[in-house]
């Protein structure tokens, strides 16, 4: 598979008892498409994997896989507790059709580099898939140095791609160094994109694409082409919604954002809770003056999808 273009991260719908709302991701997902995403990429920490059930897990799955057929890869996210557990589910994806793997380090338990790197090589041998690694020391306590990816490229022939969610575009740089294009350098973090175009990303795994696809893609592809002046209009534009993505409660702030669009609802699993009061007063008053002002361009699409009330 190719490891290029804006890729979402998805969230994931939720009906008003917070059972997955698969009627919507479907519809979802196939909008995504519609709107120029290259690849679909559930599960991952904008997906509340964290709060998904293995079983729950594999309808998300097995779901995004029937509703985009054969037109992009779905890139199922990889993370688990346990390694058997994490291999378990990289196995079980693979049957059900994906074409990729992203995989995370193990939670809760912050090991060296040794168990770190047992661990995510189980999951790249579980199956023969391409793999592409998640590295996000902010979220996750552990940061893949570029020479320990450089390490796991030797190993792994299917490593193929890293999200890099450092938030420091010199990481691109330094991957691109050591490995050249034996890796493809995807932004995992939606206010570093254009950056990290600038210095050999191929790709985003971004998150306000849930809302805004087309917009996301125009941006991305504006910055590949460096079409500077064009990019930089349309980034200062989306950069407080862009924000959004790189703050603790970014998976409240991303639902709300397609809820104002129209294409989700705000829900979230416990332990988080949706915004109230102020909090959510001043967010829904900053997001409303950006889309007053979306550019006409590149504008979204809005379509009528039915989801759970």
């Amino acid at each position: 598979m190719e490891w290029k273009g804006v890729m979402p991260a998805i969230t994931t719908c939720f009906d008003p008892d917070l059972r997955v709302d698969l009627s919507f991701l479907a519809a979802h997902c196939s909008w995504l498409v519609e709107n120029g995403c290259a690849g679909i990429v559930p599960l991952g920490s904008l997906g509340e994997g964290a709060t998904l059930t293995p079983d729950e897990k594999l309808a998300i799955v097995k779901t995004c896989v029937k509703a985009v057929g054969s037109r992009v890869p779905v890139v199922a996210a990889v993370s688990s507790l346990s390694t058997r557990e994490a291999m378990d589910l990289a196995r079980a994806f693979a049957d059900a059709g994906c074409r990729g793997l992203m995989v995370l380090p193990p939670y809760v338990y912050l090991g060296d580099w040794r168990e770190t790197k047992a661990h995510v090589s189980a999951v790249f041998q579980a199956t023969g898939l391409p793999c592409m690694l998640y590295n996000n020391p902010v979220a996750y306590g552990v940061d893949f140095f570029p020479e320990q990816i450089q390490e796991l490229a030797r190993e792994h022939h299917n490593l193929a791609a890293v999200k890099e969610s450092s938030s420091d575009v010199r990481r691109v740089t330094a991957i691109r160094t050591l490995l050249g294009d034996r890796l493809a350098v995807l932004v995992g973090v939606d206010d570093a994109i254009v950056e990290g175009v600038g210095v050999g990303a191929v790709g985003w795994i971004a998150g306000l694409a849930n809302a805004l696809p087309r917009e996301s893609v125009a941006l991305f592809d504006l910055a590949q082409r460096r079409e500077s002046e064009k990019a930089t209009q349309l980034y200062r534009w989306f950069l407080p919604l862009l924000r959004m993505d790189t703050v603790p409660k970014f998976v409240q702030l991303i639902k709300l954002v397609q809820q104002e669009t129209g294409m989700g609802s705000a829900r979230v699993r416990p332990p988080r809770l949706e915004l109230a009061g102020e909090e959510l007063e001043n967010t829904l008053a900053l997001i409303r003056a950006v889309l007053a002002n979306r550019p006409v361009g590149c504008r979204t699409p809005t379509r009528q999808v039915t989801y759970a009330q």
